[in-house]
This record gives C-alpha cells, structure tokens and sequence, in this order.
C-alpha cells in the first residue's frame, strides 16, 4: 500500500503545479487518479473542490452559478444555503492555502449571492435561458437555403442572344447560355440558383 500512496502523493504534487499554472481541468485529473490510488489522504478533498469549483465556472463570459454551487437548476433555498456552507468550510482561505482556493471562494460567495435572493436568481435564469438558446447550433429551419431566383434574360436583336448577368451573390451560379431553354415568345429565361 505505500507504492499507492507514494503514487498519490507524487500525482498531488503534480496537480499543485497545474493549479499554479492555472489548468484546472489537467489538474482535477490528477487528484482523482490520487484519489482512486490512496483515498487516505486528508487535503484530496480540499483540492478536488478548488478544481471543482473553477471547472465550472467555464470560460463563456456567463458563469453558471449552479454547477458552480454543485446544486440542481430545480434546487431550493435550503438546499443551496447547506451547500454553499460545505463549500465556505473546503475553500475558505484560513483552511485552503492551495493555488486558486480564494479565487474559488469568491465564486462560491457570488454564486450563492445571485442564487439566495429570488429578484436576482429570477433574473439569473431569465438570462441564462437567453443565454442558452443563443449558443445552441442553428436547426434545420434557420439553415434553410434561400429560394431560387427568377432571371428573365433581354433578347439581343442581331442574334438572339441573352445579354450576360453578373452574379448578385456568392452563392449564385448562372447557367450557360447553351443550356437557356427558349419559350413561345421568343424570350431566353434562364434561373440562378
């Protein structure tokens, strides 16, 4: 058993200097895998709640309080209040000296600021649903391509030839003029697609 906690303690050691260098995701790999090694040891915790904590938060410019709290969407007042407690006691800075333990407890307190007062968590969820359905991937009826336009070509009067369009778009392609079908009126239609 002391090759696992050896092994764990060098993979904690290890995501020490990832939390220094600020890569928290590489960082909660380690202490779990310490973790799975030797789950004796005491400060795991501690690190795995500092990762936790700053995973969540993300990088959209819209924090998503409740994966920061670690509470359900659904969650009630009492609920958040005794998680933010157990967060406060892991990553209070008296107690948690690990790199990015006090930026930690400055998202928790705000998180759980939004989150107890119900005028501003209301308006928390009104934003984050907007927030939402504005980073989703288009469906199929917003990619839609546009209609086909109708161009009605002008005769030339020597030789019965259309008069060549220029390309309003990109995303049009004209057809040749050897494949202009002729109508009874003696006019060449040709459609851009």
């Amino acid at each position: 058993m002391d090759c696992n906690k050896d092994e764990a303690t060098r993979a904690l050691n290890l995501a020490e200097k990832k939390m220094e260098a600020k890569d928290f995701e590489g960082a909660k790999k380690f202490v779990l895998k310490a973790q799975k090694l030797f789950p004796g040891i005491d400060y795991i915790p501690y690190l795995l709640a500092v990762c936790e904590v700053h995973c969540s938060s993300g990088v959209t410019g819209l924090e998503d309080w409740y994966s920061i709290l670690q509470v359900e969407v659904t969650a009630d007042e009492a609920s958040i209040k005794k998680q933010y407690r157990k967060l406060v006691l892991r990553l209070h800075p008296d107690k948690n000296k690990f790199a990015g333990a006090e930026a930690a407890f400055e998202l928790i307190k705000e998180a759980h600021r939004t989150l107890s007062d119900s005028s501003k968590r209301s308006l928390y969820d009104m934003k984050r649903r907007t927030g939402i359905l504005v980073s989703q991937p288009p469906s199929q009826h917003q990619t839609r391509k546009p209609p086909v336009k109708m161009q009605r070509a002008i005769p030339n009067s020597t030789n019965h030839s259309t008069v060549p369009s220029a390309p309003v778009n990109s995303w049009q392609q004209s057809v040749s003029q050897a494949q202009l079908p002729q109508n009874p009126f003696g006019l060449f239609v040709h459609f851009v697609v």
